[in-house]
């Protein structure tokens, strides 16, 4: 009946596949298993990549997501799907948290993750690799929550330029949902809380012993 009446709904978009899984790279083991609780800042991250559509064509976004809050340290956008995008996403997480050593860093088993590149850049930093089951989206479901809130709270339509889209992206990333929007996985307080809260009580116990 849509069909015949022109209907479209709102949420129902073009799906355009961002993971290429058939490539013949090294895959790292699934080493989160799907336990996704972190009490400590830097110990488990969950990385993805998705689109943003835009009157100008498709934008690509990587992010970083920190599971200790769910907080989001590091973000990059592209106009290629690449491993370049995925290793800026990277080097901006390194930026923000300084060390990643000994750090979980999850992902998809796509070619962009399994790239020689973002491999050794992942050794660089001394983070440890591990990425989810072939075809198993729920084995990185808090990174897929996360698209899906961005896309429906603050991107419901398309933007008209990439610009206006990379502008919207830091705009609830870095402004509301780090800063301002709560979760009730974290008691009902926003990422940077959460974060900060347990970074102060992570320094607070290696103080005392």
């Amino acid at each position: 009946m849509m069909n015949e009446y022109g209907i479209r709904s709102k949420v129902s978009r073009k799906h355009l596949i961002t993971t290429d899984s058939k490539h013949d790279k090294a895959v790292a083991d699934d080493l989160l298993k799907r336990d996704f609780t972190a009490n400590i800042p830097n110990q488990k991250m969950v990385s993805d990549t998705t689109y943003i559509p835009t009157n100008e064509g498709w934008l690509f976004l990587a992010a970083i997501m920190d599971l200790c809050g769910d907080k989001i340290v590091g973000l990059a956008t592209s106009d290629r799907n690449d491993q370049n995008l995925v290793i800026a996403a990277l080097k901006d997480a390194k930026m923000r948290t300084k060390d990643l050593t000994g750090c979980i860093l999850h992902s998809d088993r796509g070619a962009t993750y399994c790239s020689n590149d973002y491999r050794s850049k992942l050794e660089e930093y001394h983070a440890i690799c591990s990425m989810s089951r072939r075809g198993n989206c729920w084995d990185n479901a808090p990174m897929e929550s996360f698209w899906g809130k961005l896309k429906l709270e603050w991107l419901d339509e398309n933007c008209d330029t990439k610009a206006e889209a990379r502008y919207k992206i830091n705009e609830y990333v870095w402004f509301f949902y780090n800063n301002w929007r709560i979760h009730e996985s974290n008691g009902y307080i926003t990422p940077n809380q959460y974060y900060d809260d347990h970074k102060r009580l992570l320094a607070r116990t290696s103080t005392d012993i």
